[in-house]
């Protein structure tokens, strides 16, 4: 069991990894935003396999469901998907790989090579176990922390009625977009309103005759 469970590890890792490289490498950004997605479920499965639930659902549902989805309607929206395949690169990009190498040989190798990874003692008789699963999260927010809970749902209505009178308020100020159907029957109107102007009048006269006239 423990050898499956190493073997998992290591997959979902270089998984992760993978994801996360050609997030940053590719050119075309809306793939790198698929890729950024893929690298958040792997680290959900990392969450999974470590026996954290409540950790591995809500990596999927905010990052997965939320974070990502809001930045692939931010690309569509905001950029020209016509020129997406252009060079997404600095001309400075060793820069940028330096500085997060030099950091992960400075802080996380020490820190994976001398720290202690063993598993926590249980607790003493009389303490109460420490929260780990979903359950126990939800059971812990319904009795003690009860009252933060609240207060943080409160605060978070608070938030989103004022952004919904922000919302409000610029709609007003600003011009109004017509959706499809409206624009369609606009165009109709428009089409029939030509359709229905009357005809120039033909001069009599032509223009051989004009100039025959002049001269």
């Amino acid at each position: 069991m423990n050898t499956l469970i190493t073997i998992l590890f290591l997959v979902f890792a270089v998984f992760i990894l993978v994801a996360a490289i050609m997030t940053v490498t590719v050119k075309n950004i809306v793939h790198a935003a698929l890729w950024l997605i893929s690298s958040f479920f792997g680290v959900g499965a990392l969450y999974l396999l470590m026996e954290a639930e409540f950790l591995g659902v809500a990596q999927v549902l905010i990052y997965v469901g939320a974070v990502s989805i809001l930045i692939l309607f931010a690309i569509m929206l905001t950029r020209d998907l016509e020129g997406s395949q252009n060079r997404q690169l600095t001309p400075r990009w060793w820069i940028a790989l330096i500085v997060p190498a030099a950091l992960f040989g400075v802080l996380i190798v020490p820190t994976v090579m001398t720290h202690a990874w063993q598993l926590p003692p249980p607790p003493p008789a009389g303490q109460p176990p420490s929260i780990s699963d979903a359950q126990q999260i939800g059971t812990a927010f319904m009795r003690e922390y009860l009252l933060p809970f609240e207060v943080a749902a409160i605060l978070l209505l608070v938030a989103m009625i004022g952004a919904i009178v922000v919302a409000f308020e610029e709609r007003e100020q600003r011009r109004r977009v017509l959706t499809l159907a409206e624009q369609v029957r606009l165009r109709r109107q428009r089409q029939q309103q030509v359709a229905t102007l009357p005809e120039p009048a033909v001069s009599a006269v032509q223009p051989s005759e004009a100039t025959g006239s002049e001269t």
